[in-house]
């Protein structure tokens, strides 16, 4: 396995500046915020690649060990901006789109590729391009009044945009995925958490403490071992169950090796709760 994408030999202190979202780190969690607030928290080309090229930067960051995905204003995200990202794609030649439709896709691949765990904390709309965004993080806590749509067939799209076709049945079953998009149609906070879209419904005042409360517990944990579930979640959607169990032996195998697989035996051992450190 190819330990850069699993959380060995990162860096700590890498220097991460942004233009085009918030960024902040406070106790090895992330944040990422959507700040366009007036306009939903559109997305525009800058965002896209800036989100890619982040994501895959943390990759080398070993003082980030979890990451919250906001938006700011009480909405997530409304998807591409319409005159920034809609209108110009109109006036595209073919090879001009197809640059754009994989590095959108590139996004989704940064996520996937990212060693941390991705909690998206989603308000309000959530919607297009945004959906997608919280569909690809690994946990996803939302409010009750949010609304979460894939909207692309309702701007003369297919429902096949930046991996929703694979990644949405896996978390909702098949046919829920293909009701929203197909639709395009808004699917409510409470049934977002029936159908397994949300792992947590919190109130609007508490979503962002709820949030990054609960990336600091997953930060707090084995950071090799966090890694290794993730790339090997991302990994066996391809896998025979042999193929699979034979995998997870490596893996398993590998984070035996770690620091702090020690550590957590010795304070087993000692009555006490390990202190985690990466290694």
């Amino acid at each position: 396995m190819d330990s850069h994408l699993i959380g060995g030999n990162r860096r700590s202190g890498v220097d991460i500046t942004t233009q085009h979202v918030g960024w902040s780190v406070h106790d090895k969690v992330g944040v990422i915020t959507l700040d366009r607030p007036e306009r939903k928290n559109p997305l525009t080309f800058e965002s896209y690649a800036e989100m890619r090229d982040l994501f895959r930067t943390l990759a080398q960051a070993d003082d980030v060990r979890a990451v919250v995905m906001q938006g700011a204003g009480g909405n997530f995200s409304s998807g591409g901006d319409v005159h920034e990202i809609i209108g110009p794609l109109t006036r595209m030649s073919m090879p001009d789109l197809l640059t754009f439709t994989r590095m959108t896709g590139d996004l989704v691949k940064a996520m996937r590729a990212c060693p941390q765990p991705i909690l998206s904390a989603i308000d309000g709309v959530c919607a297009g391009a945004g959906a997608i965004i919280a569909m690809a993080s690994d946990l996803r806590i939302g409010t009750a009044r949010s609304k979460v749509s894939f909207l692309f067939s309702r701007v003369g799209l297919a429902g096949c945009d930046m991996g929703a076709c694979t990644i949405l049945p896996r978390l909702i079953g098949q046919g829920r995925a293909s009701e929203l998009l197909f639709t395009g149609r808004s699917m409510s906070g409470d049934e977002a958490l029936a159908w397994g879209f949300y792992n947590r419904i919190a109130r609007v005042d508490d979503l962002q403490a709820q949030a990054v409360g609960w990336a600091a517990e997953i930060a707090a944990g084995p950071t090799f071992g966090h890694a290794m579930t993730k790339r090997m979640l991302h990994q066996e959607w391809a896998m025979g169950v042999d193929e699979a169990i034979e995998s997870e032996a490596q893996a398993q195998a590998i984070c035996m090796m770690t620091q702090d697989f020690r550590r957590a035996y010795e304070a087993f051992a000692a009555k006490t709760k390990p202190l985690f450190e990466g290694d």
